[in-house]
């Protein structure tokens, strides 16, 4: 008997600017199975996600925007080191999550990958916010290590093979950077993204029978800057590059050679799926989207810049900032006979769409109280889709405010608010000025007006919010 519901795979890239894959633009960096799913299904070139890590995965797995979802930044808890790992501003417990919804729809749900909305024995970790499988993990700080001493596996800590190292570390003083030897202690025996891949195709042959829900979380290409030798070897020679002694990361005598394969790499694995799903015979039932968290990260002394690549595609900004190039991400969504072959749209879609969409591919439609809108009309190519009157985001954080909405063409955004929220409103036309390069509010003083009522009308997040919440003991 046919199976009735389809499967859905969500996959999110780690700092993926909008430029990084072929599918929008890329041409130094190799991503052939992507490439190839866009050609068999759908690009958005409008779609966002909020400015850094956490946020976007809260909004997505809540589908609420960052005025109104409960994790607005990347709140921090306990440091990098296994003793202190207590992760990040945890989910409540009596958050409503897409993997609760669709579980109470007979779905099986899993995430492979990073968390990072709740660490240990807190009640933001994935078992206790309807998923059934996790791997992976908790700590998106941990997470900066390719090679990480343990990974969780639901809520038991399973050791990996690799032996304990910093992933933010200089190179020892006398160590020659131009050795391939000084940089051998940075590598360990197990690659995380390859193991978790290994984890999500075993998912998916375990589960051919019922409806499953996974969300692949890879980290990819969030630094540091590490990958297997034999994906490295395709790209060497190729790019004008010297090694980078490590601070903010870990040195790499190769920076441009292992970001490009990194992101190679992850597109492998994106292949590994596809493949495993026409092997259990369930491609034709599976509706896969892929996108990023946030733009691109770098350009640092001690870190690859991606601007080398043309990362952000022009776009104004990286990761942590409002404008484009800081929540522009690629998006791609591929259902075969459901959603048309080689189908592009400029429909502003944005991270927090995403559950109510997966619920209508669910044949669920009870999503009341989200702040998104399901875009499986526009996907499915229907000329029923509901858009948004604006979109909205926020960074508010010790030091730094920041607010910015579209609205249609018009981009708004203000800055510093934590020094004065009524600062100027700066105003950009994205239909004629992609790379906001030039401030037209002067011209536009009743569009100013119309941006400043949609900031004022969000709720803003404030320290206090997230005082609830003190640091686990650890469990002996």
């Amino acid at each position: 008997m046919a199976q009735r519901k389809p499967n859905i795979i969500f996959i999110l890239a780690d700092d993926l600017g909008y430029g990084s894959i072929g599918a929008f633009g890329q041409q130094m960096i190799k991503t052939p199975n992507l490439d190839k799913l866009a050609k068999g299904g759908m690009k958005l070139t409008n779609f966002y996600a909020n400015p850094i890590c956490a946020p976007t995965r809260a909004s997505f797995f809540t589908g609420m925007s960052s005025a109104h979802c409960v994790i607005r930044d990347n709140y921090e808890l306990g440091g990098y080191e296994d003793s202190t790992e207590f992760g990040q501003m945890p989910l409540p417990a009596n958050t409503m999550t897409l993997g609760k919804l669709l579980k109470g729809q007979g779905y099986k749900t899993a995430v492979f990958g990073k968390w990072g909305m709740g660490g240990p024995n807190s009640t933001g970790v994935p078992w206790k916010q309807g998923i059934d499988e996790f791997y992976g993990y908790l700590d998106q700080k941990q997470a900066h290590n390719y090679y990480p001493s343990h990974l969780w596996r639901n809520n038991i800590s399973e050791k990996l093979p690799n032996h304990v190292v910093s992933a933010h570390q200089k190179l020892p003083p006398g160590a020659n950077p131009e050795d391939d030897a000084s940089y051998s202690g940075f590598k360990g025996n197990i690659y995380s993204c390859d193991t978790i891949t290994s984890e999500a195709l075993k998912f998916i042959r375990q589960n051919k029978q019922s409806p499953f829900f996974m969300y692949l979380a890879y980290t990819i290409p969030h630094m540091a800057l590490q990958v297997p030798d034999k994906y490295l070897l395709p790209y060497l020679g190729k790019f004008n590059e010297k090694p980078v002694s490590g601070g903010g990361y870990l040195p790499v005598k190769y920076p441009y050679s292992t970001y490009a394969a990194m992101i190679t790499l992850l597109d492998e694995y994106i292949g590994r799926v596809v493949k495993q799903l026409q092997d259990a015979g369930l491609d034709k039932n599976t509706l896969i989207v892929f996108t990023g968290d946030n733009g691109a990260a770098g350009g640092g002394a001690n870190t690859v810049n991606p601007d080398y690549f043309n990362c952000s595609a022009n776009l104004r900004g990286r990761k942590g900032t409002l404008y484009e190039g800081g929540i522009r991400e690629p998006f791609i969504a591929f259902w075969p006979d459901k959603i048309k072959a080689g189908d592009s749209s400029g429909h502003a879609a944005v991270i927090w769409d995403m559950l109510p969409t997966f619920m209508e591919a669910a044949g669920i439609n009870k999503t009341e109280g989200v702040d998104g809108i399901s875009i499986l009309p526009l996907l499915r190519g229907r000329s029923n889709q509901k858009q948004h009157e604006y979109l909205y985001w926020e960074i508010h954080r010790p030091g730094k405010g920041i607010q910015a909405a579209r609205f249609g063409k018009w981009k708004a955004v203000r800055r510093q608010t934590h020094v004065n929220p009524n600062n100027p409103i700066e105003l950009y036309d994205l239909e004629n000025d992609i790379s906001e390069t030039t401030d037209i509010s002067a011209k536009h003083p009743e569009l100013v007006k119309k941006a400043d009522k949609y900031f004022k009308n969000r709720e803003t997040a404030t320290l206090s919010e997230w005082n609830f919440y003190t640091e686990p003991k650890k469990e002996e």
